[in-house]
């Protein structure tokens, strides 16, 4: 009886140690889906000129990436489900890897499009796959809360160390680097993946594919992130903007309709429909909506109106990372004791309060008295926001639908982030013109009207963060033990040994 029960304690540490081990290697590969999103904002007029890329464009060189991760998700994370979450994350880290390669070495404009469209698509495996990988490997409530806020932490922090390591690998290498870096640390999230990360049993498929709603779906979401994206160069009334945004809103509304009446649906319309569940799709739309415009109009602020390097101003947006590890550290202990919803109002509090003090940056202040505080006050809010929306936006959801529910929250966060970036965007340029037009006598006008036209964007972004307050008191209702220890079913996890 001894020698069984020590055999079990042992098998027990082994199982918990290679949970733990598990947990590095996904968080590895999410922070390599995220920091790719941004790691070459800085590296892009390097890149431009070498390739001879046109100004109209060079776009393409964030758009092809954002567009395919975007549009694919959801059909990402219905992969996962029915031909297992480990395997899909497998595909997508040697996917990634060899896409990585491919732009990173490409000769000519065309080359590196194609590479980071198919960054796009492996990443579209690889995001969902880890999150519900993640999902169906914590069950215990502390484990689990820890490992949501790590995995948290590296999704809001992950978009500032982009900018970071741009910056540095832009600067002492190439802007090649930037792709190519991807490569080899794939390559280690693959061995790592192999040798800690337990295969699952894929959901018993009844029927056949959902190939109607696929289709309308990814469709749907490739036209609206596309034509937000538009709305940043051609205007908001364009026809290209508005015939792209109205055909995306209509095959959404298709893909609803085929979804209610599929028997095999790609997404079952109960994930979203759950209030708690809704509240956090919403939040994770309206958040990025304020914070991938904040990055965008920070790294400008630094590298022309204060003329910093590529790598002092990657390394201006230290404060991002380090206070949201911090703060998703904080949040993950006291989760599991007070629940996601007065955590999450506190992060949406503090980012109000970190976009309005930005938005008094006037010409001639400086970094530590006028960028340093805020920077503090949004990653100390970013924490509980992101730990608090991966945390309910699997809130009892089936073993079976995690893979898609996963997908969801990453395509409500990419959808955010293409319409900030379009939005503030427009904003922004609108201001600038109209401040320099009302005032031409005005000395350093250009400087000044940048300053002022990031001004109203950061206004307007705190005016999002604002909006994401009445959704998360209202919506995000249920008990903190329920909404942490996870679903019967997250306890009785099939494993293929």
């Amino acid at each position: 009886m001894s020698e069984t029960a020590t055999a079990v304690e042992v098998l027990e540490k082994q199982t918990s140690s290679a949970r733990w081990w598990a947990l590095g290697v996904i968080a590895l590969a999410q922070l390599m889906v995220v920091l790719d999103a941004t790691i070459v904002t800085i590296s892009l007029p390097f890149a431009q000129q070498d390739l001879e890329i046109s100004d109209g464009n060079r776009q393409w060189m964030l758009t092809a990436y954002t567009l395919i991760f975007g549009g694919l998700l959801l059909l990402g994370g219905r992969l996962a489900d029915y031909l297992g979450r480990r395997r899909i994350f497998i595909v997508g880290l040697v996917g990634f890897a060899g896409a990585s390669a491919v732009a990173g070495l490409a000769q000519n404009g065309a080359e590196l499009f194609a590479g980071r469209a198919l960054q796009g698509a492996f990443a579209a495996l690889l995001a969902p796959a880890a999150l519900s990988l993640l999902s169906v490997t914590f069950t215990e409530a502390k484990e689990r809360a820890t490992a949501f806020g790590v995995f948290a932490g590296i999704s809001a922090g992950g978009a500032a160390l982009g900018l970071i390591a741009g910056g540095a690998l832009t600067e002492y290498a190439s802007w090649r680097w930037c792709l190519l870096v991807n490569t080899p640390i794939a390559l280690l999230a693959l061995l790592g993946a192999l040798a800690f990360v337990l295969k699952d049993v894929p959901t018993p498929r009844i029927g056949g594919y959902d190939v109607p709603g696929a289709v309308t779906v990814t469709l749907g979401l490739i036209a609206i992130v596309y034509g937000f994206s538009r709305a940043a160069e051609d205007g908001w009334l364009a026809g290209s903007t508005l015939g792209l945004l109205v055909i995306g809103v209509a095959l959404l509304i298709a893909f609803v309709a085929i979804e209610r009446r599929s028997a095999n649906p790609l997404l079952p319309l109960h994930i979203p429909g759950e209030i708690n569940r809704g509240g956090a799709f919403l939040a994770a739309l309206l958040i990025p909506i304020a914070m991938f415009a904040m990055f965008l109009f920070l790294s400008y602020y630094f590298q022309i109106t204060l003329g910093y390097s590529s790598l002092k101003a990657g390394f201006a947006f230290l404060p991002f990372p380090a206070g949201i590890a911090i703060s998703a550290g904080v949040t993950s202990a006291l989760l599991p004791k007070l629940g996601p919803r007065p955590l999450m109002v506190v992060g949406a509090v503090l980012g109000v309060l970190g976009l309005v003090w930005l938005a008094q940056l006037g010409y001639g202040d400086g970094y530590a008295v006028s960028v340093l505080p805020a920077q503090l006050l949004i990653a100390l809010g970013m924490g509980p926001l992101f730990v608090g929306m991966q945390t309910v936006a699997l809130h009892q959801v089936e073993e079976a639908d995690s893979g898609v529910a996963s997908a969801l929250l990453n395509a409500a966060q990419q959808v955010g982030g293409a319409v900030g970036t379009a939005l503030l965007t427009t904003i922004s340029v609108q201001t600038a013109k109209t401040y320099a037009q009302n005032n031409p006598t005005m000395d350093n006008l250009l400087a000044r009207a940048s300053i002022h036209s990031y001004d109203v964007a950061f206004y307007v972004g705190a005016g999002f963060f604002l909006a994401a307050i009445p959704v998360i008191a209202l919506m995000i209702r249920d008990k903190p033990e329920n909404l942490i220890e996870g679903s019967e079913e997250d306890a009785r996890i099939p494993v293929a040994i």
